[in-house]
């Protein structure tokens, strides 16, 4: 469920590069969002369907991060032993656990039976051909059970395309104090 409540936080030159045909604006951040949460379900219903869930987790991974083309800092939910992939061979192991001998802490974040991903953001800042959002990722399983994970997102605009990659991808557990 995509929620419409965010706020952008602009500044006066940001208003003037939004007046500009290459500053991204708020909605293509929301339908980043969306294809990201809707390529993880993709996977996760191809490994419960059988399907070849690792080629569909390269094609993802490759539409949605920008490993390619820039840097990416990604520090995932559920990493401790290896906390950052700033490789496309990391994120594709956080996601299909499919290198133990190099990432045995992974166990398939994408291979959870998620049904339904939404965000409900607190902010978004834009500006030249790049953006950040921050905000809670709820990822609903099978059983209807939902996972809050805190998140930012950074987004860049590829040249030629006009799309925007992820090259900045933080999300964390939510603190949870000691009783």
């Amino acid at each position: 469920m995509m929620r419409s409540s965010f706020r952008v936080l602009s500044s006066p030159l940001n208003m003037q590069r939004a007046m500009k045909s290459s500053a991204v604006q708020p909605s293509e951040v929301v339908e980043a969002l969306d294809r990201w949460g809707k390529g993880l379900v993709a996977i996760s219903q191809a490994k419960a369907t059988g399907g070849d869930y690792v080629s569909l987790a390269k094609r993802i991974i490759e539409q949605n991060y920008a490993y390619d083309i820039s840097t990416v800092l990604f520090k995932p939910t559920l990493a401790s032993q290896i906390m950052f992939r700033g490789t496309f061979e990391g994120a594709l192991s956080y996601f299909v656990a499919n290198n133990p001998q190099k990432f045995p802490e992974d166990g398939g974040f994408a291979l959870n039976p998620w049904t339904k991903v939404g965000f409900d953001t607190t902010g978004i800042i834009t500006g030249e051909n790049h953006a950040i959002v921050m905000g809670n990722k709820l990822l609903t399983n099978n059983v209807n059970q939902v996972t809050v994970a805190n998140f930012t997102m950074g987004f860049i605009r590829v040249p030629g395309t006009g799309e925007l990659k992820i090259n900045l991808h933080h999300s964390s557990l939510p603190y949870s104090p000691a009783k």
